[in-house]
């Protein structure tokens, strides 16, 4: 039997027949028709505007969702050419819901480097966003495809419904959390834009079934869990291979993740109040000691422990569904590399 292939690999090859797409799309994005051409006296701004909207595609991360994406498609036998365009798409609305999303948690690192607001403006920043998503809906229509644009629009609108949970529950300092409330964002912001949404897309370049397309949503809302759960215990156990300086910054923005359900739910309430009260503090509030007291309950009751298992639990029904219900992803060795995604999910550092 031949050994799995290393999914970091796999991930970088990817990486390599996207990228390209991307970056032409976010260039060519300056070049204006004829009636409202810029005038070349103006050069240093279009220099400008390039490298601000350039920065967090140029960062270049793991591209996970386009490798899904174009490996789900080539699995049911797609043409490798005709994914790469939604495979692009799908990361381009990563970078800009990244730069979205670390002005609304004041974050200060993305990918080893300080973030756009911080290198920049927050009013910057958010332009940046604004053109990124500008050109990820300038990719899509050239696809010409009304089921792959409804697709992309419904993945997007449930983040965007997810995040606005996550944000008003952060804001209003939720702290009778459930597991389910955690899943309720997970399901938004991570099972479908991480997993089922790239995968439906690139099924349904193949042509996929309704039928197929649900079978899909059940196997990412397995794996999405297991992928969130694994990045919020890295996020206190790991400086991510060194991208990341500052660990706990779950802790420190608020995030409401499956370990500190967990912990609510376990603590005595004196310690659910100080969990509480430190919670209610900004970023900038916090002190290393706050956070530090939070990571010491959670050692105490064993959330992360906690969080692994479940994590393990999703991954297996995961696996379990795959082997099941989803004989229609058959072409090798794109079958083979989507189970290796579930055993490097679960067993990452980074």
């Amino acid at each position: 039997m031949n050994p799995k292939p290393d999914f970091i690999s796999i991930l970088k090859e990817y990486r390599q027949l996207v990228s390209p797409v991307v970056l032409k799309y976010v260039s060519d994005s300056l070049i204006f028709p004829n009636y409202c051409a810029i005038n070349p006296k103006y050069s240093a701004e279009i220099d400008f505007h390039k490298n601000l909207i350039s920065n967090y595609p140029l960062r270049f991360g793991k591209y996970l969702r386009p490798t899904l994406l174009v490996s789900t498609a080539l699995s049911m036998g797609a043409k490798l050419e005709d994914t790469l365009l939604a495979a692009g798409a799908m990361q381009l609305s990563e970078e800009w819901i990244l730069i979205h999303d670390d002005i609304e948690d004041a974050s200060q690192e993305r990918r080893g480097a300080p973030t756009l607001q911080r290198l920049y403006s927050v009013p910057l920043a958010i332009n940046a966003g604004d053109a990124l998503h500008i050109i990820m809906w300038k990719m899509i229509g050239d696809i010409d495809n009304k089921l792959i644009f409804d697709e992309f629009y419904q993945l997007l609108n449930r983040t965007a419904f997810g995040q606005t949970v996550d944000i008003n529950w952060n804001e209003q300092n939720k702290t009778d959390l459930t597991d389910d409330d955690v899943y309720l964002i997970l399901e938004s912001k991570t099972c479908y834009y991480t997993i089922s949404g790239p995968m439906r897309l690139g099924a349904i370049l193949a042509g996929a079934t309704s039928d197929q397309l649900n079978k899909i949503y059940q196997f990412g809302l397995n794996l999405g869990r297991a992928f969130q759960i694994i990045d919020d215990i890295l996020d206190i156990t790991s400086d991510f291979s060194g991208l990341k300086k500052q660990q706990y910054n779950d802790i420190y923005e608020g995030k409401r993740t499956i370990l500190l359900s967990n912990l609510l739910q376990s603590a005595t309430s004196s310690e659910k109040q100080s969990i509480k009260t430190i919670l209610s503090k900004t970023r900038d509030q916090k002190t290393e000691d706050d956070v530090l007291s939070i990571i010491n309950l959670m050692k105490k009751y064993q959330s992360i422990d906690y969080a692994r298992s479940q994590a393990q639990k999703f991954a297996t029904q995961a696996k379990q569904i795959l082997a099941t219900d989803l004989d229609f992803i058959k072409l090798e060795p794109y079958r083979t590399q989507l189970d290796t995604a579930i055993d490097f999910i679960v067993s990452r550092d980074h």
